[in-house]
């Protein structure tokens, strides 16, 4: 690229996944020569995670402040907030790595006639992670409206790029919308997550003679804690289980209760606070496998991703994109979602897995990382981030 191009990335959040997705955007970017404004949490609880996964780029960009979104919002709407960073940072667009920040009122309102500012108009693309009414089963008047407005917006020139998570989504896109700007991205497993097992237990300080099943991310109901809890308690009291649970959990009630009785049995470990990087990779490095209980859970998961990057096997409740994957490439085990016996029966049968067949999970996991490496996630990105704003005249 002759000139730097300025690019504002607009990310106001800090949980789960989005510090991660911001750190690989901004070194691709960056490696590619983009000039770049980084629109981010900087109130003083948030700022120390930023630098911890920015850590070696942040003198490499300017910082703005996008404003919480979950209370006061810059200038009262995230739309808003979009354009006033736009215009302090001096950026010519904007790329949003979760736009389900302003998708599903975006295409609401869209349908109905009302449309973002003008100077948007293909100037702003992302990451679009939970389309969840695109694959809904039932027709709705929601539906609809989101339907209309996305293709409203996308035919009319709007979207400079959108990109999706799930291979068969955008492949299935692609076909419905010929030569619209929607692409496939990997959800990319990171770099140095195989580690030493025995040294990282040490660090931790967890058992060295245990199968340890490692929970990570948040306490969100949804993510399914409390199905791992109840189905450890299941468990015989001679299982070798062990269960980490890591990230900012703050499990409640019942699951609370299980938590500590588990540990207080010497079967289960709470780290509940933010983790940093490193501390991360000492999680996934520690486990033998990874338990993803989601229940409804839409897209792919980052927690997936860095389980296949050390090479671990994951148990994972077998509903859309994560079912699918886990059981096309052999992954791991599934079960019906929800289900807390199911759960436990396949807990039992990973730590009774043969030789064969821990090596079978094992490579197949290291597959799916070469297929979703940070390689292939940069490659699709620089691919289309560059691509000069698209017009598809109104159909």
């Amino acid at each position: 690229m002759a000139a730097r191009e300025h690019l504002l990335l607009y990310e106001p959040r800090t949980e789960g996944h989005h510090l991660g997705w911001l750190r690989f955007l901004t070194e691709d970017l960056l490696s590619a020569n983009w000039q770049l404004s980084l629109a981010v949490d900087l109130r003083p609880k948030a700022h120390p995670q930023v630098e911890d996964h920015l850590s070696g780029l942040l003198g490499q960009a300017q910082l703005l402040s996008a404003g919480n979104l979950a209370g006061a919002k810059r200038a009262g709407s995230t739309t808003a907030s979009i354009i006033q960073c736009l215009h302090e940072s001096g950026a010519g667009r904007v790329f949003l790595p979760a736009f389900d920040e302003v998708a599903s009122g975006w295409w609401r309102r869209a349908a109905l006639g009302f449309y973002p500012p003008a100077q948007l108009r293909g100037q702003i693309g992302g990451i679009y992670h939970r389309p969840r009414f695109m694959i809904a089963p039932r027709w709705s008047p929601n539906r609809w409206l989101k339907w209309t407005g996305f293709s409203r917006m996308l035919r009319q020139g709007w979207i400079r790029q959108l990109l999706f998570v799930d291979e068969f989504l955008a492949a299935d896109l692609q076909k419905r919308f010929p030569g619209a700007p929607l692409f496939f991205l990997p959800d990319p497993c990171p770099e140095g997550y195989e580690g030493n097992t025995a040294e990282a237990r040490r660090q931790l300080g967890l058992p060295a003679e245990k199968w340890i099943f490692l929970f990570f991310g948040l306490g969100h109901r949804r993510k399914g804690l409390h199905l791992a809890v109840e189905a450890m308690l299941q468990l015989d009291s001679n299982s070798p289980a062990f269960l980490l649970c890591a990230g900012q959990l703050n499990p409640q009630g019942t699951t609370a209760e299980g938590l500590q009785q588990l540990a207080q049995k010497g079967r289960a470990r709470l780290i509940n606070r933010y983790v940093s990087a490193a501390e991360e990779k000492l999680c996934f490095a520690a486990c033998d496998s990874v338990l993803l209980p989601y229940i409804n859970h839409f897209g792919t998961s980052g927690v997936l991703s860095r389980a296949m990057a050390a090479g671990k096997m994951v148990v994972v409740s077998d509903e859309q994109l994560l079912g699918r994957l886990t059981r096309e490439r052999g992954l791991g085990l599934v079960f019906p979602s929800g289900e807390v016996q199911r759960l436990r029966l396949k807990l039992e049968q990973a730590m009774e897995a043969n030789a064969a067949q821990a090596a079978a999970w094992r490579a197949a996991a290291q597959q799916y990382a070469r297929h979703y490496s940070r390689q292939a996630y940069r490659a699709a990105l620089l691919q289309c981030i560059g691509l000069p704003s698209p017009f598809f005249p109104n159909a």
